[in-house]
């Protein structure tokens, strides 16, 4: 199954007979919620989704974003009309890393069918997409999580995973090296993991994914291959997840650590490893 779709091939599902449910997952880091934004424009029957209340858990010693309560999550994805039986295209407004924790989370969740809009809002405005300010009300849908279909990391199963395995830290390099930590009370990163920033997932100046050879090659020239066990993490477990998308794009598993740097660098007996190389 494929983990992404472009504009074009959206555009022509929505007029079939299995239209995809639409999720609006418009996130700002730091930044106010998405819901504005929602309400003045967006892909006609989709529903917003707050990345902070529905999508996360309250921040605290387990990280800034960490799992959702399963109550909670199965709520908002019933509302928003998501069901077992159809399949869920998840978009933002283009970094495609809130999209991608809407993907991930309903992947590990069970759900066998949900994409990413590859380029999102922005590249189904470039490609004509009509646009829609109406309020929408979807059908109550039946989606029951059963947690577990992607594989998940522990704080003690990144560290674990960084001997053994691909740990790859998703960061901007700057912070993975702990020349500065904007968010976060220790800079650094874990012992053994690797520098890869999630902004190369994507072509150059752009938020539409390298294509599957080109994403191959660069998580190859890491270590991280079909045949290697490989692990991501960030902050906080957004831009991971969108990492997570791009190796599944490449063809390549990969676990997530949710807590990511934001629950590690809480924890003063955990070690912190500076510079450029893994440590």
């Amino acid at each position: 199954m494929d983990a992404i779709i472009t504009a074009t091939e959206l555009a022509s599902e929505l007029t079939g007979p299995a239209a995809p449910v639409l999720l609006d997952v418009r996130y700002q880091l730091g930044g106010p919620p998405g819901r504005p934004q929602y309400e003045a424009g967006h892909l006609p029957g989709a529903v917003y989704v707050d990345l902070d209340r529905e999508l996360a858990g309250p921040p605290g010693p387990a990280g800034r974003h960490p799992l959702p309560d399963p109550a909670v999550f199965a709520e908002a994805m019933r509302a928003a009309g998501v069901r077992a039986d159809r399949p869920v295209v998840t978009y933002d407004g283009g970094q495609g890393w809130a999209a991608a924790r809407a993907w991930w989370l309903l992947r590990w969740s069970g759900h066998p069918d949900v994409r990413v809009l590859d380029g999102g809002l922005p590249a189904w405005q470039a490609s004509g997409g009509a646009m829609s300010v109406d309020k929408v009300t979807p059908r109550t849908g039946d989606f029951t999580p059963a947690p577990g279909a992607l594989p998940l990391l522990t704080a003690d199963g990144a560290a674990a995973l960084a001997r053994r395995g691909v740990l790859l830290d998703a960061r901007a390099a700057e912070r993975y090296r702990g020349e500065v930590e904007p968010i976060d009370r220790v800079a650094g990163h874990i012992p053994g993991a690797v520098s890869a920033p999630t902004t190369e997932n994507v072509v150059d100046g752009g938020t539409t994914f390298r294509d599957a050879g080109e994403l191959a090659k660069r998580f190859a020239s890491l270590g991280a291959t079909e045949d290697a066990e490989v692990g991501v993490y960030c902050g906080s477990g957004v831009s991971a997840a969108h990492q997570v998308l791009a190796l599944a794009v490449a063809g390549i598993p990969a676990a997530l650590y949710v807590g990511s740097w934001s629950e590690w660098s809480g924890d003063p007996s955990r070690p912190v490893a500076t510079g450029p190389q893994p440590g």
